[in-house]
């Protein structure tokens, strides 16, 4: 394993959070004492500086039932083969009108007919402990297909140069 020095590792946090507000939405993945892991797409509704991300659903819905037996999450995200990304961390179910006002978005209204007043809007914190990303979008894609060609014409794997900028684990 890798050490890095802090600016590297707060490089990948930033590139991870980056990562991370591309996405409109993505898996939450909680537990269920009856069905284990239980994944469902999201929207999602805010990402902020630290990481954390916000959710809206509904108060009586099983995933806020599985949130409260058990509070670790996943969220997980992918665009198509060029980006890819996982969170770990631990779900809070919120009621706070403000902040429901704050990071409402009009197509909430499809599941929220009342808009954002509407009673049965319950938030969901996620707040993250560790992410992961593989990231092969634009540059990245480019580099590593070249790579991959190289490594396939030749027999060999491919090289590893500028790996820290297309993978990274890192702490939240």
């Amino acid at each position: 394993m890798k050490i890095q020095s802090p600016s590297a590792a707060e490089s990948q946090r930033e590139h991870f959070i980056a990562l991370l507000r591309r996405f409109h939405t993505a898996m939450l993945v909680t537990s269920s004492s009856e069905a284990g892991f239980h994944a469902r797409p999201m929207a999602i509704a805010q990402v902020e500086d630290s990481g954390r991300v916000w959710f809206l659903t509904a108060a009586d819905s099983p995933k806020v039932r599985e949130i409260e037996h058990d509070s670790h999450v996943t969220v997980t995200a992918q665009d198509g083969e060029s980006c890819f990304l996982t969170l770990t961390g631990r779900a809070v179910l919120v009621d706070n009108p403000q902040k429901v006002s704050e990071i409402w978005h009009e197509p909430y209204r499809v599941w929220f007919p009342e808009g954002p007043t509407d009673p049965t809007i319950e938030l969901i914190s996620v707040d993250p402990d560790r992410g992961e990303f593989w990231d092969y979008s634009g540059f990245h894609r480019a580099s590593y297909l070249w790579e991959a060609a190289k490594a396939y014409v030749t027999g060999t794997l491919p090289e590893e140069h500028n790996e820290q900028d297309r993978h990274g684990t890192v702490q939240m």
